[in-house]
Parts: structure tokens; sequence; C-alpha cells
């Protein structure tokens, strides 16, 4: 980004609402405020939740989100779409709509199928729709192992390139499988990169003690403001997962259990593009 230009790249943020401000939207729009974009923001549904768990979700009518949708559209030149929670298949479909009518407008997803303490937030039918229909749309995904096991099918004991290549089949640009639920409870984590046409990549980071709240929101938002600053794929990816390492190594806690990443740094990490 030019960094004399008045204005910030919109980024629109589509998800969740989280009361306790660990994840969802608030995450979004702190997430991609300190790495360089405006966000703008439609949600798809409301949630009773904690630092523990989600109790209940309600889902916004899909009226009203393709109504947020549309008006934000027509009048913000949106840069690059982020999509995190959609909680129900209404809102999948608002969402696909939406996108089928603006095509050239870069798409990142956070595919959230359950909650940080378990919760399920997708049944089969949208985990099934968003597979066929969503995934197609977007340039990047950024499922954990979990949410990639979920859509592609494959056990959970498959290797990671097995469920990169299942998930490039399904149409999308790029897939970035995070590894912070890998069974193998070491002293790293390693994130796997797959691009159509090109090997993966594998990024290693030191495994950081204690559970997170909005880790997920945190990366994707980061990668989304990155590439509408104009960073390429690759840099976007490095930079997003440098700056949501740190935001947990600065984590806190507001609640009985997940601390939340310290999203608000003051010198987050920095790439020219």
């Amino acid at each position: 980004m030019n960094e004399k230009s008045p204005h910030l790249p919109v980024v629109l943020a589509i998800g969740g609402h989280d009361p306790g401000g660990g994840a969802g939207i608030q995450a979004d729009i702190e997430s991609i405020g300190v790495n360089g974009c405006h966000a703008a923001t439609a949600l798809t549904c409301m949630t009773i939740q904690d630092s523990c768990d989600v109790r209940q979700l309600i889902p916004i009518a899909p009226a009203t989100l393709q109504d947020q949708l549309s008006v934000t559209l027509a009048d913000c030149q949106v840069a690059i779409i982020k999509i995190g929670l959609l909680g129900s298949l209404s809102a999948a479909e608002a969402v696909v709509e939406m996108l089928h009518k603006h095509p050239t407008i870069p798409v990142v997803f956070d595919p959230v199928l359950a909650a940080g303490g378990g919760s399920e937030l997708a049944n089969k039918r949208l985990i099934d729709y968003i597979a066929q229909a969503v995934i197609p749309l977007c340039r990047l995904i950024t499922p954990n192992i979990p949410e990639a096991v979920q859509l592609t099918g494959l056990k959970g004991a498959a290797a990671h390139d097995d469920m990169g290549r299942r998930l490039l089949d399904l149409g999308t640009d790029a897939v970035l499988i995070t590894g912070t639920h890998a069974p193998d409870q070491g002293d790293e984590i390693t994130h796997h990169l797959y691009r159509t046409g090109n090997p993966p990549i594998r990024s290693s980071w030191r495994r950081l003690a204690g559970e997170f709240h909005g880790s997920g929101c945190t990366l994707a938002s980061a990668i989304a403001a990155r590439l509408a600053r104009g960073e390429t794929l690759l840099t976007a990816v490095e930079q997003g997962l440098e700056y949501s390492w740190l935001t947990l190594t600065h984590s806190f806690k507001t609640g009985k259990c997940q601390s939340i990443p310290g999203r608000l740094l003051r010198n987050p990490p920095q790439h020219e593009a």
C-alpha cells in the first residue's frame, strides 16, 4: 500500500458476533485494522458464548444479511472479502449469491465448523454446501486440521498433503492448513500451504502453552488485509502467520478458559509490497 495514500483498502469481513470479543467480527476488525486496512462488516449470526465455549448460535435472517452485504458493496470499494463463521445454510446461500454478483473480488475463507470448546457450529448439510459452493469461489481457505478432515472426508490420520490436494480439487486457488490441532503435541507446530501447480510450503513455529480463542479469525483476517494492500499470496501468508503468532505471545485472559490473542500490537510485521 502507498503510505501517502489517504485511503485505506476496505476488507469486508463476514462472520458471527462474539460478545466476549475474543473471536468473530471483533477479532476481524482488530486484525484488519492493525494490518493496515479498514474493516467493513456483515453479521451472519449472533452467538451466546464465553471464553470456554459457544452456548447458542442465533442466525441473522437471510434477507437482513443480504441487505448488509448489498448496501456495503454498493457504497464501499471493497478490495477483498474475508468470511468466517457462517452458522447456517441460509447464511451460506446468501453469501454465495453475493459472491456470484461480485466475481472479481478475492475471497479469504476461514471455515469455522466448531468452537474452541468443542461445540459443533456446522451440520453435514452446511459442510457439504461449503465444500461444493463456497470453497470454489475462494482465493484462499485456512482450515485447521479437524476442519480439513470434515471438508475432505478423509480420516484424521490422513497426510496433510492428501487433505491439501483434496481441498484444492474443490476449486480454491490455495489452502493453508494450520497445524495447531495436530495430534503430535511436540515443541513445534507446522502450517502447510498448498497452491495449484506448486509444491507445498511448510512453516514451523514454536508451540506456545495454553489454549487460545480467536486465533483462526486473527490469522485469516491478517492475511486478507495484507492481500488487500497488494502483497503476494506468499508474502501475505508469511506476514499473517508472523502476526498471528506474535498475538499469541501477547495473549491475555478475560475469562475463565481460553486466552485471547493480543491483536493490538504496536509494531506488527511490516513488509513493503
